[in-house]
């Protein structure tokens, strides 16, 4: 268990922060993914933020191909600790199933999902893509297979972005992407309901439309979960964060925080 966090810290620009918020990434990514658009975007909103990397996922650090989902559980409280009063948890895809794993340690004020891996877990929507999708599920487990180089830039935009997304924008964010912890795949092949459940602290679930991960449908099973409704969001694909309309899913997560006054 690492002794410290790796995290990309902004803080407030007006210099008096509301509740902090914690942005946890998904698989293949770090936290890198956050400081494009939302870590400047939240801090101008008066809140200070920080985006953690899960071990292994910094630009500096080979992959942790042993680190289980728990694992990554423990860089999130460690950031909780470090950041010192409750946040807002906020993860995407395989980071929604790390906060939600991590709700029972922490003391966090509210948690947002954003493209939730479902809480049946990965092989039921591996083998919903591999069905619909064949050559994109072959291009994410060669992005696996070869350390986190695409061998199709036009299959991965397909896989994870809008079409309208400038062709500079992909191959910037593909050459970041990595390897992924296959424990931590293996872990999250699985049924995820025996850690995670339903929570009274208040819950924001948000998918994409256009998501070829987790469709709508998919995304409905963890807002049915948390006994809320899923905000569906149109013109959009799976990294939400990156993605060419990634304002309106910061704008819904920012509305989402000041109906519920998080000081």
């Amino acid at each position: 268990m690492a002794d410290s966090s790796r995290c990309i810290v902004r803080k407030s620009a007006k210099g008096r922060s509301r509740a902090p918020l914690l942005f946890v990434h998904g698989a293949f990514i770090g936290a890198w993914c956050w400081e494009e658009h939302f870590l400047p975007y939240f801090a101008d909103l008066n809140y200070d933020v920080w985006a953690v990397d899960l071990r292994g996922h910094a630009d500096d650090e080979e992959t942790a191909d042993m680190a289980s989902i728990d694992d990554y559980v423990a860089d999130v409280l460690i950031a909780v600790e470090e950041i010192g009063a409750p946040p807002v948890l906020i993860g995407h895809s395989m980071g929604a199933i790390v906060v939600q794993r991590a709700l029972r340690r922490s003391q966090a004020r509210a948690v947002s999902l954003m493209a939730p891996v479902p809480p049946h877990g990965l092989l039921g929507s591996s083998f919903m893509l591999a069905a619909r999708n064949p050559e994109i599920f072959n291009e994410i487990n060669r992005v696996q297979i070869f350390d986190g180089m695409p061998g199709s830039s036009d299959l991965m935009r397909r896989a994870i972005f809008s079409p309208q997304l400038p062709a500079a924008d992909v191959k910037r964010y593909l050459q970041r992407m990595r390897h992924e912890s296959q424990r931590a795949l293996f872990d999250l092949s699985w049924p995820q309901h025996f850690w995670i459940e339903r929570t009274d602290i208040p819950v924001q679930v948000i998918g994409s439309a256009d998501d070829l991960f987790f469709p709508p449908s998919l995304v409905e099973e963890t807002a049915e979960l948390h006994g809320v409704t899923a905000e569906i969001l149109p013109d959009m694909a799976h990294a939400v964060m990156l993605d060419v309309n990634w304002v309106q899913a910061a704008k819904r997560l920012a509305e989402w925080l000041e109906k519920r006054a998080l000081q």
